[in-house]
């Protein structure tokens, strides 16, 4: 979710009253809870028209469901799968339609990422390891930011070998953290872990610790490590995104943040993004990029991340082409 969206959620919930904005809470994923209490807590000096806004926005869009009659079950399996494919789907649907599970790691889920990193630190690497790539890629990079660097770099290395996670495997873990799974012996394997999860949780780390794991995975394997890398898309490779799909980007990410980020950018690719904008917003960006201050470079790491969650979000839709080739031809 965006800041903007963001924003517009928490002053609605601050709206409605506390009894209402806790039924809507119930229905919320753990970290659209945490980004959106988050939120409310930094929220001074909203203005009536602000909140007048946000309420005429939230009607119009209540206004075209009012009408809606079908069944909601299979709206939200047709509309998830969709969405997210069956894998991902599967699990998210249990949970809004049964009931969510606050056990387990579930729920870690609802906790601070730093109190899960201190619940979890002395447990077995392997363990560490199983229960993050049960996380949210930006909750799990989260918590390996607390640990050690030997430890970050151990478990980083073991998600990415992970290929797959028996049940037994998972029940052994109810002894670590509750119960976080039901079911007959007949469970299939899941198909958690793996290099695509390593370098999807990189992605949201600090360059550092960063360079710094993938640097010890490349002392261990290294092709192993040129596969995380090669899954990795760090904000440089924008360079290689088509001029359309820059435009798309454009569109999605405000200019606050593409400003941060722009600051520590390489110059060819602060080029790519002000060719794809109309003059008049090119000028005043230049002009935003040369008033500007010192950016701490932790800012500008943070910013670059929020951009790329957009553009893995976009291209999760379809909606652009991460990298171009020459060769490709549209119809």
């Amino acid at each position: 979710m965006k800041a903007e969206g963001l924003t517009k959620s928490a002053i609605l919930l601050m709206s409605l009253g506390e009894d209402e904005a806790a039924e809507v809470f119930k229905y919320l994923q753990p970290r659209e809870v945490q980004k959106i209490g988050a939120t409310m807590a930094t929220l001074k000096h909203v203005t009536r028209d602000q909140i007048d806004a946000v309420l005429e926005e939230f009607r119009q869009e209540a206004e075209q469901l009012s009408a809606l009659s079908l069944d909601s079950g299979e709206y939200i399996r047709a509309v998830l799968t969709k969405a997210l494919g069956n894998d991902k789907a599967s699990g998210l649907i249990e949970r809004i339609l049964q009931g969510g599970d606050t056990s387990g790691i579930e729920g870690l889920k609802w906790m601070d990422s730093g109190a899960v990193a201190e619940l979890i630190k002395n447990e077995h690497p392997q363990i560490v390891a199983t229960i993050l790539v049960h996380l949210d890629r930006d909750q799990a990079s989260e918590v390996l930011e607390f640990f050690t660097e030997r430890l970050r770099n151990d478990v980083v290395l073991r998600i990415a070998t992970l290929d797959g996670i028996q049940p037994t495997a998972l029940r052994e873990l109810n002894d670590v953290l509750t119960k976080l799974l039901s079911g007959s012996d007949n469970l299939k394997r899941s198909p958690m872990g793996g290099v695509r999860a390593a370098a999807e949780i990189l992605n949201f780390m600090s360059g550092t610790n960063e360079e710094s794991v993938v640097s010890n995975v490349r002392g261990y394997d290294e092709e192993l490590a040129q596969a995380i890398v090669d899954q990795m898309f760090v904000f440089d490779n924008l360079i290689d995104v088509e001029d359309r799909g820059i435009q798309v980007i454009l569109k999605e990410v405000e200019s606050e943040s593409l400003i941060v980020a722009l600051k520590g950018a390489r110059p060819e690719l602060r080029e790519k993004f002000l060719k794809n904008m109309s003059s008049r917003a090119a000028e005043l960006l230049r002009e935003d990029l040369e008033s500007r201050g010192p950016v701490r470079v932790s800012e500008v790491e943070a910013e670059q991340k929020n951009i790329l969650q957009v553009v893995r979000r976009l291209a999760d839709e379809g909606e652009i082409t991460l990298g171009s080739k020459p060769e490709d031809q549209y119809v």
